[in-house]
């Protein structure tokens, strides 16, 4: 009895697969689903009937005219289309709001966001959902934010022209491009102008930031709590701070450019254990390089050229490597008040010293003597600024002579051991320059 039911069960699944191979092969035969290419024309509502019809994959091009904002990107979408094709916000929250992952927004202009800064209103925001998002090749004009990248992972915003508001009061502007705690994004070949900071990067990790251009904003690149990330090859023109490092560590500086900013070219603010090389401060109308409690850091083979401070430390900076730079012509080249010697060469290798008149009878490379580029007159000086005017008086020049030969009678200070007798040469790249 039991062999009976086995050979009717068996005879029941040959009966039930029999019926499902051809159904099963006719599945297999269409393969997966193709993303489809939706024009959409710019009329009211287009836009955002469109992403609410679309499929997860799906290619949205843009008519030349206005679509309507603000819109919600809540699925995989590519949204392209040319310069003539505007998403305009209306002036009220963001432009365009990226809520999903993978999402790709490329090749159209985006404007006229909102104005409040409490609800971070931005011409492209990405939320928390939309990892790997995309956003390139856009004209982003007269929004609060530029671009907002508010928690994704891995985003990329590259090869933008963003242009911010131009307010009378520059805190109530927003940035370019903000950062907050977006781990592996990447923010590069952009071109920004106006606005408050062109990058604003807080509490964040692992970001890189290469190759954008800034002009006429409050700081470049401007970093809070933000560690083990990259800046290289950007551009800051005529900005009141270059790059504004603070509160944050393992930083790689490298290959950046500062012409003409009017505060600081680079400011380091409780920032450790970083590595600052081969950028070029020059032209600035305050200093070079302002190092304010910021510690074990590496200043290696940087050019900084007729700034009013070439270096100004402070406030138990300390530990600081200091070995192959440039101080060109700079009105004053260090400034630091302290008791104590601090030695800027390291392995027979200093810093070359514009205003050093030394000699290299041996040929190495090396000054013969070491240099301190301050003395006690200018100790004096920053403590009693009214002792300027005794300058040129008979004892400032007695005293000056009496250092001269007796070392001893110096305060302490910055002294390097093996200045270099030529300097390192950084041209200024003109490429990343704004017009």
């Amino acid at each position: 009895m039991a062999r009976h039911k086995d050979s009717r069960w068996f005879r029941r699944v040959a009966t039930a697969s029999a019926l499902l191979f051809p159904l099963a092969i006719g599945i297999a035969s269409f393969g997966p689903v193709q993303a489809a290419t939706i024009k959409v024309p710019a009329q009211a509502g287009s836009l955002a009937a469109a992403i609410a019809a679309a499929s997860p994959g799906d290619v949205l091009q843009l008519a030349s005219g206005v679509h309507a904002g603000s819109v919600v990107i809540d699925r995989t979408l590519t949204i392209t289309g040319r310069e003539t094709s505007v998403i305009d916000g209306g002036g009220t929250g963001s432009t365009v709001t990226i809520g999903a992952a993978d999402v790709i927004l490329r090749g159209i202009t985006i404007r006229n966001s909102g104005r409040e800064l409490a609800t971070m209103d931005s011409g492209v925001f990405i939320n928390k959902s939309g990892h790997r998002a995309i956003v390139e090749n856009n004209r982003i004009e007269e929004n609060l934010f530029g671009i907002y990248l508010w928690g994704p992972k891995n985003a990329k915003a590259r090869n933008n022209r963003i242009r911010g508001l131009q307010t009378t009061h520059v805190n109530s502007r927003g940035n370019g491009v903000s950062v907050w705690n977006s781990p592996g994004s990447v923010v590069e070949n952009n071109d920004i102008r106006f606005g408050r900071d062109g990058i604003f990067s807080t509490t964040s990790k692992k970001n890189i930031f290469r190759n954008n251009s800034f002009r006429d904003t409050r700081i470049a690149i401007h970093y809070m709590y933000t560690n083990n990330s990259t800046v290289t090859g950007n551009i800051s023109e005529g900005n009141h701070v270059g790059f504004a490092l603070m509160f944050s560590k393992k930083l790689k500086v490298y290959g950046n450019q500062s012409i003409g900013d009017r505060d600081h070219g680079i400011l380091l603010n409780y920032t450790n254990g970083s590595v600052i090389r081969d950028n070029l401060v020059k032209d600035g109308n305050g200093k070079c390089v302002f190092i304010y409690n910021s510690s074990k850091n590496r200043f290696l083979d940087n050019r900084f050229e007729r700034c009013k401070i070439g270096i100004h430390f402070t406030a138990g900076s300390e530990r600081n490597e200091m070995t192959g730079n440039a101080f060109v012509a700079n009105a004053t080249q260090v400034k630091y008040v302290g008791t104590t010697d601090i030695d800027w060469s390291k392995a027979g290798r200093g810093n070359y010293w514009s205003d050093n008149p030394a000699f290299d009878l041996d040929g190495d490379g090396i000054a013969d003597t070491p240099y301190r580029p301050n003395d006690m007159v200018d100790q004096v000086v920053w403590a009693h600024p009214a002792a300027k005017l005794l300058l040129n008086s008979p004892g400032i020049q007695v005293l000056r002579w009496s250092q001269s030969r007796f070392p001893s009678l110096h305060p302490g200070g910055v002294v390097d051991n093996a200045p270099l007798m030529k300097p390192v040469e950084i041209s200024v790249n003109q490429n990343g320059t704004t017009q």
